[in-house]
Parts: structure tokens; sequence; C-alpha cells
């Protein structure tokens, strides 16, 4: 009831032209509302990345200041992306009944708070049970998102905005990562976690101000046994499984790639502070463009075309990190960067192109839980190979996860879209 009031509030300030009145009426790309729209997601997915993975420049600390191993320091990030994505499923159908805007905003504030909350920590478990809650509580943005866009965008908005959304995320990701190392060099890891915090919680108010209401949504009936059977009926169509297979190998080999590049870094030959690796995390910038350009890119040409070319450009990343030459190695972290927004920009919006009217906020959910699984079980798997073999058994199973990822795009592209769908 507090956020419904937060909302009718934030509305009440909002300038209203005939646009928003009007029904049934979505988005061109041409008109202000895209734009506002625009902000409004990026916002979201800046939040999203850097309050998951602010704190992964931390993992060497968290493995030296609780006397853990580098496998356990991962759980702190792959614990909260896998109660993102079984959170994911709630938060999308949930959305179908209550509407989209109660749910993303919710969502921000909840793992803003728990971020802030954990600078305050003393013992592992502490710092792992409010980075679950974060998890649990960020799950009301990613699929809800890509529902929103999917309702109130026209198809040719689509590609661009779902690809703004995503370079949000790049732009969250770089800027997390960075100032939480920066922070953890100069003070500690504790004040970085709760500034990530703060500016989570200005990023929800800039959201809720920013995002169009929703015009073209319409509630469902509060039914469990309705809301399961969408789930059902969108797992039947084969594109979107292979989408959803796509979803967890690309995801879980990013993370993994960039979850233990700290501990090489800064070991030797490296020797690298935390603070400079940090600063490689800038190469995320390379996602915001990409995300957009790739994006763009498949709504001209069409997405099977493009989409085997983020996971390409993927590929040649990781060869590339195999090298004890610092600049190739960074040369190697942009283009895994870039190759992965990219892609991940694509298969975003084919996601809502290809579900049903009516069941968009669940295929996204199915896609988004398998993304943040792959987060979670790959980025703690890579621990086990870390440990076996280093860098060369890590960025191994990478290249080998993204080559059969490669093999399932080209199967992709000659499945045709369903009869009720525009993908």
């Amino acid at each position: 009831m507090i956020l419904i009031a937060i909302e009718k509030w934030v509305l009440s300030f909002r300038k209203i032209d005939v646009s928003d009145i009007q029904e049934n009426l979505r988005i061109n790309r041409h008109s202000p509302a895209f734009w506002r729209a625009a902000i409004g997601v990026a916002t979201g997915g800046f939040s999203i990345f850097s309050l998951l993975y602010c704190a992964q420049p931390l993992l060497p600390v968290f493995a030296v200041d609780f006397h853990i191993s580098p496998a356990q320091s991962a759980l702190a990030i792959s614990l909260p992306s896998m109660l993102t994505a079984f959170s994911m499923m709630i938060s999308a159908s949930l959305s179908e009944v209550i509407g989209r805007r109660i749910i993303m905003i919710g969502a921000l504030v909840g793992a803003s708070t728990a971020t802030i909350l954990a600078g305050f920590v003393r013992e592992w478990w502490e710092l792992l049970f409010l980075r679950a809650l974060m998890g649990i509580s960020l799950g009301g943005l990613p699929a809800v998102t890509m529902a929103y866009l999917a309702d109130e965008m026209e198809p040719n908005a689509i590609g661009l905005a779902m690809g703004l959304y995503i370079g949000g995320s790049g732009i969250g990701g770089m800027l997390g990562r960075f100032v939480v190392a920066a922070l953890g060099d100069w003070a500690s890891w504790r004040v970085a976690l709760e500034l990530i915090g703060l500016f989570g919680l200005t990023a929800s108010i800039v959201f809720a101000f920013a995002l169009p209401a929703s015009r073209n949504f319409k509630p469902q009936k509060p039914e469990l046994t309705a809301l399961l059977m969408g789930l059902v009926r969108e797992s039947r169509d084969p594109g979107l499984r292979l989408l959803v297979f796509e979803s967890f190998v690309m995801m879980g080999s990013y993370v993994m790639m960039f979850n233990y590049i700290s501990f090489r870094l800064m070991d030797a030959p490296f020797n690298l502070s935390q603070m400079a690796v940090g600063g490689i995390f800038i190469v995320y910038i390379l996602g915001s463009f990409s995300s957009a350009w790739m994006g763009d890119l498949a709504t001209r040409y069409g997405r099977r075309k493009i989409f085997p070319l983020g996971i390409m450009i993927m590929m040649s990343g990781v060869i590339c990190t195999w090298f004890d030459f610092l600049p190739m190695i960074i040369l190697g972290l942009a283009a895994i960067t870039a190759g992965f927004f990219g892609a991940h920009s694509v298969a975003s919006s084919w996601i809502g192109l290809r579900a049903s009217p009516g069941g968009r906020a669940q295929a996204s959910s199915i896609y988004l839980t398998c993304y943040y699984a792959g987060s979670a079980i790959l980025g703690w798997t890579g621990g086990f190979f870390w440990s076996a073999g280093q860098w060369p058994a890590v960025s191994g199973f990478a290249l080998t996860l993204l080559a059969m990822a490669l093999f399932v795009a080209w199967r992709l592209a000659h499945i045709p879209p369903p009869a009720s769908s525009q993908g």
C-alpha cells in the first residue's frame, strides 16, 4: 500500500500530454515518450548491474578478510544471482496482476536498502544474508522491465529501447565495480557498499519520475493456476527454449571470466592493486554502445543474422586473455563485454517478440531466470576450475561453453516464429 501511494504521488507531478491518455497507443522511437522511457529503463539497468555485481572486484578481499576460499567468496555474486533468478518468476507473474511500475520501483528501493546495510556486517554469513535479500528484491526489475517494453513499445522501437536498457546495465556494472574497487583501496569495502546503495536509492527516484505510465497493460485475475499455465504455455516454444539456453551459457561464461580475472591480475606476474583492477572494468562502457548498436542492427537486418556475431566476439575475447600481456588481456575483456551485451540485447528483445501477447512477463521471467542462474551456477563453478588449473582452466571452460552457444545460435536461426508472435 505504501508503494502504491508513492507511485500515485510521483505520477501526480508528471506532465500529461494527449498521447499519455490515449488507449492502446504504443510508443514510437521518434516520440518524446520514447526518450522518457529510455531514461527510465536505462536507469533501471544501471541499478541492476551496479547493485548485483559491485562485489565482484571485492572477491579477493573477502577471501582474505573472512578467511574463505575463492569459490566461497564467489557466493557473494552467485547467491544473490540465483535468488534473483527465482524471485523473478514470482515478480513477473505478480506484475501481470497488480502492474509493472509498482513492482519495478519496489525492487530498486529494497535492493538498495539491503546493499547499504551490507556495509555494517561483521560476519561472512551476515554479508551473504543481506546479499541474498538484495537478490530477492532485485528480481522484481529485469523480467518486468522486458515485459513493460514489449507492452508499450512499437515493434520498431523495442530493439533500441532494450539496447539502451542493457547499455545502462553496462554503465552500472562499470561504475559499480570501479567505485567499489577505488573506495576499497581508499577507505574500505564497507564504505563502498554503503555508497553504492545510496546511488541505487537515487536511481529509484529518477526511474519513478522518468518512466511513462503503462497504457497497454491489462491486469489479469490473480489465479495461480492460470499464471502457472502461462509459464507452461510460453515454454512450449522451441525458439524460446533455445534462447533460454543461450542466456544461461552466455551470462554464466561472462560472469565467470570477470569473477576470476581479479584473482589473476592481483597475482604474479601482474601484481595489480585492487583499484587498478577496478579501473580495468571501464571496458564495460563498450557494453553500452554495443547493446544499443547491435539491438538496432537486429531490428534492421534480423536477429537471426546478428545474434551469432555477439557470441563470436566473446570467443575472440576469451582467446585474447590467454596471453601474459596486460594490454592484450584488457582487449580481450573489452571484446567479451561488447559481445556479451550485444548478444544479450538481441536475445532480450527477441523474447518479447516471440512471446504470446498475454505471456510476455512469463516468457521474460523464464529467460532471465536462466540468465541469472547461469551467473550463479557457472560463476561459482569457475572457482573449482581456478583451483584446478587457474586461468587456463577457467578460460578453456568458458570457450567450450561459448562454442556450444554458437552452435545453438545456428540452430535458432532455422526455427520460424510462432504464429501468434512477431519474432
